[in-house]
C-alpha cells in the first residue's frame, strides 16, 4: 500500500465545531453547539429539497443541498458564533463580518490538499453555491433556530420569546412552498414529549 505523505489539519479544525456554542448572548436551558446545529440544518435542508422536488416540480439536487448544509457554518470554528442581533446591528458590522467570514473560508480551503480543494470550493464559500441551494439552506437554518427557540420556551426560558416571535413571522411569510409544507407537516409534532410521540403511532 502506498504511504500517504499528505498532512492536513482541516478535519481537526472541523472537529472543534462541537466546542463552539450558539446563542452565546442568551441564557440557554439546553446549550447547543455548531456541530449539532449543522446536522439539524442538513437534515431539514435535505427534506426541504425533497419536498420541493416531489410536490412542487423542483429539480434540486437534495444530496448536494444536504452536504453543503453540513458545511454552512464551518467558518465559525475560526470566527466563533456571532449572534444574529449583533451581526445585523449595523451595516458596518454586517459588512465587516462578511469580510471576516470570506477570509475564514479561504483559510479553511487552504488547509486542504490541492487535489481536494476544488471539491470543497463548491461547499464552503457561500458565493459559489447556486442561489436555489442557498435559499433552501437559509430556510433550514431559520427552521432550526425556530425549533431551538420553541424548545427553550417550553423549558420556561423567556430569553427566547422575541427571537421565537421574529422567526415565526419570518417563516410564516416565506414564499418557498416547501417551507410552508415543512412547517405545517413536520414542526407541530416537534413539541411533543416522547410519550406523546409514541401515542401518534
Amino acid at each position: 500500500m502506498q504511504k500517504i505523505t499528505i498532512t492536513s489539519s482541516f478535519y481537526a479544525y472541523l472537529s472543534r465545531l462541537r466546542w463552539i456554542k450558539r446563542w452565546g448572548l442568551k441564557r440557554n436551558a439546553n446549550p447547543e453547539n455548531v456541530m449539532e446545529h449543522s446536522w439539524e440544518v442538513a437534515v431539514i435542508a435535505h427534506t426541504l429539497a425533497l419536498i420541493k422536488n416531489r410536490y412542487y416540480q423542483g429539480t434540486v439536487d437534495a444530496q448536494a443541498v444536504a452536504t453543503a448544509a453540513l458545511y454552512h457554518d464551518v467558518t465559525e470554528v475560526i470566527t466563533g458564533d456571532l449572534p444574529t442581533p449583533i451581526k445585523y446591528h449595523s451595516e458596518a458590522i454586517s459588512l465587516a463580518y462578511k469580510q471576516i467570514e470570506k477570509q475564514a473560508e479561504l483559510e479553511l480551503l487552504n488547509l486542504l490538499p490541492d487535489e481536494l480543494r476544488a471539491d470543497f470550493e463548491a461547499l464552503i464559500p457561500h458565493d459559489n453555491m447556486p442561489d436555489e441551494q442557498v435559499q433552501i439552506i437559509k430556510a433550514a437554518d431559520k427552521i432550526s433556530a425556530y425549533l431551538k427557540c420553541q424548545a427553550e420556551l417550553k423549558a420556561g426560558n423567556g430569553e427566547f420569546e422575541i427571537a421565537a416571535k421574529h422567526l415565526a413571522e419570518t417563516l410564516s411569510e416565506s414564499q418557498q412552498p416547501e417551507v410552508v409544507f415543512f412547517m405545517q407537516a413536520f414542526v407541530p409534532s416537534c413539541g411533543l414529549t416522547l410519550d406523546g410521540l409514541m401515542k401518534t403511532y
